[in-house]
């Protein structure tokens, strides 16, 4: 199993769904333009990314239907607004690529996680295939086997 580029403590928040309902083909890391409400929210891991997607747009990436939800003590003159869309920064042959990739051949962008890279939120993306009802009970089947597989070799030493 593949060791996750980030620490488990600098997790803000996990898209568990998303594995769920797509084929994960590519993993890319993208920064994210963020309002100082924002951010202090972040670090009370008030955010939820089930029913949010990145749509690009005009050479640029957009993440919409995140929800960050306002701390209590945001400022009184700061209107704020939980589920604005929210810019995400890619280098230009990042987004060239998945442009493409969305164009051409189908796929669509999900957020997987978001987490804390050197003091700067981060979001994964991954391209994706969406998957069939087959699919996911495959998914299912195969992540039972393995679990059951385990608890017998734990249960042999």
């Amino acid at each position: 199993m593949a060791k996750p580029k980030h620490k488990s403590d600098n997790a803000i928040a996990v898209n568990k769904k998303a594995r769920h309902d797509y084929f994960i083909e590519e993993k890319i890391e993208a920064g994210l333009v963020l309002e100082g409400w924002e951010v202090k929210s972040l670090r009370s891991k008030s955010i939820q990314l089930k029913e949010s997607y990145v749509l690009v747009k005009n050479m640029e990436a957009w993440l919409l239907g995140a929800h960050i939800s306002p701390l209590p003590s945001v400022s009184t003159h700061k209107v704020a607004d939980p589920t604005r869309t929210r810019k995400l920064l890619l280098h230009r042959k990042e987004l060239a690529r998945l442009i493409g990739a969305v164009d051409r051949k189908g796929y669509t962008l999900v957020p997987l996680s978001m987490y804390w890279k050197n003091g700067i939120a981060k979001l994964e993306i991954g391209l994706a295939k969406g998957k069939q009802k087959q699919d996911k009970r495959a998914s299912i089947k195969e992540r039972d086997w393995q679990r059951d597989k385990q608890r017998v070799l734990k249960q042999t030493r």
